[in-house]
């Protein structure tokens, strides 16, 4: 099997390019790849597409998406949260998008999952009854199902998803702790590459088969970046 285990962030980030769609795992710090972000910062790279839950950036996790967006380096966001809960505070992201530097698309939550489902699914497209009659509808179609109207979503891939797990083996079979699982486990079969942040790698065979969250056919690339305080 293809050895799929590199020694450093910035080699298994070494062949993403400008343009390039990134999925990131996490929501509000809890299993985001601070490390692999933190890397891809040091690329210097323009005109990133990043697809993620919360792209305003964590008071508890200030390694987040928002080191990119901040250094210049993302053209567009997909998000269902671009601001603080606080209007005393003006994230990255906010402050990009009124200057005109960052272009913003807001998807309600639900529908987000559901694209992203669908994009490591296969499936072309689907209706959903979310955000119909609001501004989330504009621009779309809209069907009557079952005397309800409908928007038609469109599935979302990416490039690269760069996701963060508890354990990985060798193989690339992945476990994550707890909640750090949300968005991470549908974010790796969207990818045509999904590279891991792995707390901690085992050797094959010792995640037991019922706790592989992630199996490795949707894993391409892992490094070991240990958690911070971990012993």
């Amino acid at each position: 099997m293809k050895n799929k285990i590199f020694p450093a962030a910035a080699d298994a980030l070494a062949d993403i390019k400008d343009g390039a769609t990134i999925m990131v795992g996490g929501f509000l710090g809890r299993g985001t790849p601070s490390g692999l972000l933190l890397a891809l910062r040091e690329r210097n790279l323009k005109d990133l597409t990043i697809i993620r839950n919360d792209s305003a950036g964590s008071r508890t996790n200030p390694n987040d998406v928002n080191i990119l967006i901040e250094a210049g380096h993302v053209r567009k966001v997909v998000t269902c949260f671009a601001v603080f809960g606080s209007p005393k505070m003006v994230s990255a992201l906010e402050a990009k998008v009124m200057e005109g530097k960052t272009e913003l698309e807001l998807v309600p939550q639900g529908t987000l999952v559901e694209r992203i489902r669908a994009g490591g699914s296969g499936i072309g497209a689907f209706y959903t009854p979310v955000g119909a009659g609001t501004v989330a509808a504009e621009g779309k179609e809209v069907r009557v199902i079952d005397g309800r109207e409908m928007l038609l979503e469109y599935p979302l891939k990416a490039d690269f998803a760069l996701i963060k797990a508890h354990k990985a083996d060798r193989f690339g079979n992945l476990m994550y702790r707890k909640t750090a699982r949300n968005f991470n486990p549908i974010m790796a079969t969207a990818a045509t590459t999904t590279i891991v942040e792995a707390e901690k790698i085992v050797d094959a065979g010792s995640i037991d088969p019922d706790n592989v969250m992630t199996p490795c056919i949707y894993v391409h690339r892992i490094v070991e970046i240990p958690r911070r305080g971990a012993r």
